[in-house]
């Protein structure tokens, strides 16, 4: 129903998102949540979006606090429901277990990310996005600006063994 280019607009916001965990020396994941448009041609002007957030483990420390629990809170508090039937959640990496299984509980109905973690991926590696015991099975559309996705992880990596390895 949506084209490339309106899951790549706002997959750009959630790379925005991912850029301010790096600089704040947290893994960078941005994730953004917006409300599905009624109809394909609806302006991206037009489009509501209800969330916006980044990874924050280290400066809240709490291992609970990645960018699509922060994301998920928001947009229920911005429509008053923990339910987001009509949502569209982006993320710049494939959620974790605790990510996918909060985003099932929230009803999401389309995730949409961009780089697969076929390591520790909810849903790659646990299937927990489409596992047939659950009652909610949302759709997925990985590979959405996947090069600058993964660039941006890998640069964040790169530079932590950089720093690492340079004595002081």
């Amino acid at each position: 129903m949506f084209t490339p280019d309106f899951h790549a607009y706002f997959m750009r916001l959630a790379l925005r998102e991912a850029a301010k965990a790096a600089d704040n020396g947290e893994v960078p994941t941005g994730c953004v949540i917006i409300r599905r448009p009624e109809s394909a041609e609806t302006p991206l002007a037009a489009v509501r979006v209800l969330a916006r957030a980044h990874n924050q483990t280290e400066l809240l420390k709490d291992a609970t606090a990645h960018a699509e629990m922060i994301a998920l809170t928001q947009a229920a508090a911005a429509t008053g429901d923990w339910r987001l039937t009509d949502s569209i959640l982006y993320v710049t990496k494939e959620p974790c277990c605790m990510c996918a299984g909060a985003i099932i509980l929230a009803r999401v109905p389309l995730v949409v990310w961009g780089l697969s973690d076929p390591k520790r991926g909810g849903h790659s590696v646990f299937s927990i996005l489409n596992h047939p015991g659950l009652n909610h099975r949302p759709e997925v559309q990985p590979g959405t600006l996947e090069p600058e996705c993964r660039a941006i992880l890998q640069g964040f990596f790169k530079e932590r063994r950089s720093d690492l390895q340079s004595p002081e």
